[in-house]
């Protein structure tokens, strides 16, 4: 008799341990806030951009992504003119790099880096970037970009 509440006894508690664990809140994973979206116009081109305006999504950037549709891209905003650089970490697929000034002025371009290029970091040739604009690679070859093109943000 004592083994037939004792078994009882355990069920019960299994039962209440249970349903508390399932009652119970438990942390989440973490799901980023969808970034800003604004239209960028890059010589004659059109594009739809991310927004990177915070250190943290711009230390993100398009890392562990599967790839950027065309007529996307990334534009990292940053505070004041700089010589911002860029890597290619947890990177799936290669990019253009461009950076412009605070005019929009493009100052530097970087064509086709890939993602085996990490850790270097690529940066402007002058350091007065205020954007930088990252698309597919091939971009910037089939929009004829050059420095000294305008990029304009919506």
């Amino acid at each position: 008799m004592a083994v037939k509440i004792y078994i009882a006894l355990i069920a019960v508690a299994l039962v209440l341990a249970t349903v508390f664990y399932i009652t119970e809140p438990h942390d989440t994973p973490t799901i980023m806030t969808q970034l800003a979206k604004t239209s960028v116009t890059v010589g004659s081109t059109t594009i739809e951009a991310e927004v990177a305006s915070t250190p943290a999504s711009r230390g993100k950037g398009l890392s562990d992504r599967a790839s950027l549709l065309p007529g996307n891209g990334m534009l990292f905003v940053f505070e004041e003119e700089g010589s911002w650089g860029i890597w290619m970490k947890d990177m799936q697929f290669p990019i253009d790099i461009i950076w412009a000034g605070s005019n929009g002025s493009i100052i530097t371009i970087e064509k086709n880096i890939t993602p085996s290029t990490y850790p270097t970091a690529f940066y402007p040739e002058t350091p007065r970037a205020k954007y930088v604009l990252e698309v597919p690679a091939g971009f910037a070859d089939e929009h004829t970009l050059a420095e000294g093109d305008i990029i304009v943000v919506q």
